[in-house]
């Protein structure tokens, strides 16, 4: 199964003025990781198609997951890590890209 996302940046930018939506949305990892870079909207908005990407790929597999279960975690050589309810998802291949105004993402299950 595949999933694919793309959000304007911008629309991040207007997020970061209320931290109730960012708290609601992101896990506080994905927050601390967002807020350490000098563009964090992007980070963000990145992180928010991650998961979207995975949703959409998962979504024939378990209805019972929302967008909010799943988080995006650097390992420590910078690839992104997919985790459910903290618990790590190894047959998936996550990349996600942006620019100073989109960010895509595209997730990939294996068999």
């Amino acid at each position: 199964m595949i999933g694919i996302d793309i959000e304007e940046v911008k629309r991040f930018n207007k997020y970061l003025k209320n931290s109730k939506i960012i708290r609601h949305i992101f896990s506080q990892e994905e927050i601390d990781y967002s807020f350490s870079k000098k563009n964090v909207a992007q980070h963000l908005a990145a992180r928010f198609a991650a998961k979207e990407a995975v949703w959409k790929a998962l979504s024939n597999k378990n209805k019972k997951v929302t967008v909010i279960d799943i988080k995006i975690v650097n390992n420590k050589y910078g690839k992104p890590e997919v985790f459910i309810s903290n618990k790590k998802i190894k047959k998936l291949e996550l990349s996600m890209s942006h620019t100073n105004k989109y960010v895509v993402a595209v997730a990939l299950f294996l068999r």
